[in-house]
């Protein structure tokens, strides 16, 4: 299963983003974004947001990441484009509901305990 962190590192290196600019963009230290990028934090559904805005890609690539969403590893050719949108793309939908379902209730944990 891949790590969030390693997700959005992927398609930040897709577009060609430092991580010193997706840092500004989100307003913080250069240290706190590697963290997200090496999984030492822990992400609510708000930043997870605000990356993907960033980014510029759908919430569900980040939680499922597949090369396969980008390329098409059989043709070997270009298949979507970065930005495609979620309902375009192939998905394996249990894990990544069950992906989704868990942040969920991480977050409604989270905001139960503000």
């Amino acid at each position: 299963m891949n790590n969030i962190g390693d997700n959005i590192k992927k398609f930040r290196e897709l577009k060609s983003i430092t991580r010193e600019q997706l840092a500004a963009d989100l307003k913080m230290s250069i240290s706190n974004y590697s963290k997200i990028e090496r999984g030492e934090i822990d992400l609510t559904i708000s930043r997870i947001y605000e990356i993907a805005n960033v980014l510029e890609v759908d919430v569900a690539q980040i939680l499922n990441f597949d090369a396969t969403q980008i390329f098409n590893i059989s043709n070997n050719k270009l298949v979507q484009g970065i930005g495609a949108k979620a309902e375009n793309m192939h998905f394996h939908g249990d894990d990544y509901k069950e992906k989704y379902i868990k942040m969920l209730e991480m977050e409604v944990e989270r905001l139960k305990n503000v």
